[in-house]
């Protein structure tokens, strides 16, 4: 049996297709770059990180974005046809007053690993844009046309267009298609296939929080009428019949089902194997209880499915509670390579798991300056909006030890380099290495952001020689705490245990939707040139232990 999540920590809205032998998943990346990236797999059960689809920080240019702007919901789509992937995507901008405007694009590529294409503007009406590749070859794109006025049911409804591939724009203006399947409110996520005849829209309704789902409906016409399926939502996490559609919060706490481990199932895509099988892959998360803050984020599920004799798509159990736990497809068990523990940095290119915020990590981390060393350049404050030299990769269990080794010699009060654990630009701790004024040398302390109120914990300022400086991190369920060490082995520990919980959706008042990093940073906040060596990133996680 699979367990959920596939995909551990921030990995949210999948969106699953098949090419032949290879299957590909999407998730979005909000402000992170590199941006989409692509997991592969050929049996269904053992996935690699395989690919980045956006690599260009200037196209799309992310800085100076808020967080949780950014890259929402790909959609990876295969056109048989032309031999072509497909990628759309939107370019969140601003969520100010609720107008959320988005700027929604598509690219192409032979090869799943690029080169892309240049973006295609597509529109900006509403965001989880996706495509229709139809067997006469037209195509249409689907989204959520975004409600901004009084009197109106928010957040809006699905709305579709026709692209035209040719000329490379739409085709008039979108139209409003689908409401819902159900009473739930919020929807968005939508993907448009056709099987057997009938045109088949599946879409997430209740909010992307505790009562999110996976809904579906059909019709002969792509423009519809389209009816939904009689036991909607075929996914979800509370199966509770509820009408939201009067209220547009998305997190919605009361609907938090104690029964099941996986929460805020829905955001739903599914692909058919060569076997025949069917798999939808949602999104999910697992709660600290009794607060529901998921510092994890939004992860990747997996449920098996079957279509029924008229034709519904349903989860193969017959139920429709999102499962940890998921029959495998009997395909040929093909292994592959996973994310490494231990990374000393020996390789020539910089590991393909690591992230940064609004910017390419490659822009300031140089593999090559020494050898079995990664250089981090120093630029502005970690509370930047525009170019921050943070290495970071995904938090995928709340039990984890992240350890690094640092040679670094500040020279000024505005250098500083460290380990920090960041959910997002007002929310971060650094245990860091920076030069004290106070004390005429060099030194450590922690330095955190909570909700943008920044806290200087000078009572943890220690003295420390200019030679190399191990620092670590250790998540033990709700408690973070920072040590460090000379030799690698003794470990003293430094300021207090803090609270895990708080890096989540549910607690940060400035950032949502992603989910918790681990990594390395370097600030020069004077000349944006100093630097940090840092020996070699380890990161040590309990993925089997559960989220309490």
């Amino acid at each position: 049996m699979l367990k959920n999540p596939i995909f551990k920590g921030f990995n949210p809205d999948p969106c699953i297709c098949r090419k032949g032998d290879d299957y590909y998943i999407a998730v979005s990346t909000f402000e992170w770059f590199p941006g989409i990236p692509v997991y592969h797999s050929k049996d269904m059960k053992n996935w690699e990180l395989y690919t980045h689809v956006l690599t260009d920080d200037t196209n799309p240019d992310l800085k100076k974005l808020p967080s949780a702007k950014g890259i929402w919901a790909p959609c990876l789509t295969y056109c048989e046809q032309e031999d072509l992937f497909y990628v759309v995507y939107g370019v969140m901008n601003s969520m100010n007053a609720r107008y959320f405007d988005v700027d929604n694009f598509v690219i192409t590529a032979k090869n799943i690993e690029g080169p892309w294409s240049e973006p295609v503007y597509l529109h900006s009406s509403g965001f989880d844009a996706s495509i229709l590749h139809d067997d006469d070859g037209r195509k249409y794109i689907v989204s959520l046309d975004w409600e901004t006025r009084e009197g109106y049911e928010k957040p809006g409804a699905i709305c579709m267009v026709e692209y035209d591939p040719k000329a490379k724009k739409i085709v008039g203006y979108p139209k409003r298609i689908w409401k819902g399947g159900t009473d739930r409110g919020c929807i968005e996520a939508p993907h448009l296939t056709k099987r057997n005849g009938y045109y088949y829209i599946m879409c997430a309704e209740g909010g992307t929080g505790y009562n999110h789902c996976v809904t579906m409906g059909r019709s002969e016409n792509v423009w519809g009428p389209y009816v939904g399926d009689p036991k909607n939502p075929i996914v979800t996490s509370n199966p509770a019949v509820s009408n939201e559609r009067h209220d547009p919060d998305h997190l919605k706490p009361k609907y938090y089902n104690p029964d099941v481990v996986l929460q805020k199932a829905g955001h739903g895509s599914y692909v058919e194997t060569q076997l025949g099988e069917v798999y939808l892959v949602h999104l999910c998360s697992r709660p600290f209880t009794p607060e529901l803050r998921c510092t994890l984020g939004r992860e990747t599920a997996i449920q098996k499915m079957k279509w029924t004799e008229d034709g519904w798509l349903r989860m193969a159990d017959g139920s429709n509670i999102a499962k940890e736990y998921c029959e495998e497809s009997k395909l040929p068990e093909y292994p592959v390579k996973q994310i490494p523990d231990f990374d000393d940095f020996d390789g020539e290119e910089l590991g393909n798991f690591y992230y940064a915020p609004r910017i390419m990590p490659q822009s300031f981390a140089d593999i090559k300056a020494r050898k079995g060393w990664v250089r981090l350049r120093g630029q502005e404050s970690r509370t930047s909006l525009n170019k921050v030299s943070i290495l970071a990769r995904k938090l995928t269990s709340v039990y984890a030890t992240v350890t690094t080794k640092m040679e670094f010699k500040p020279e000024v009060h505005q250098h500083s380099a460290g380990l920090i654990i960041y959910y997002d630009n007002m929310n971060y701790i650094n245990l860091r290495k920076y030069y004290s004024e106070t004390l005429g040398q060099s030194a450590i302390s922690i330095i955190a952001l909570e909700n943008g109120v920044k806290t200087e914990f000078v009572n943890t300022r220690i003295p420390v020689d200019d030679k190399p400086i191990y620092f670590r991190l250790e998540i033990n369920g709700r408690h973070s705490q920072f040590s460090w060490s000379y030799d690698g082995k003794s470990f003293n520990k430094i300021g207090i245990p803090f609270d895990t919980t708080k890096f989540s959706d549910e607690y940060c008042k400035y950032g949502e939707f992603t989910g918790t990093m681990v990594g390395i940073t370097c600030a020069d906040r004077v000349k944006h040139e100093h630097y940090a060596d840092f020996d070699f990133f380890e990161y040590k996680a309990d993925e089997d232990m559960d989220v309490k």
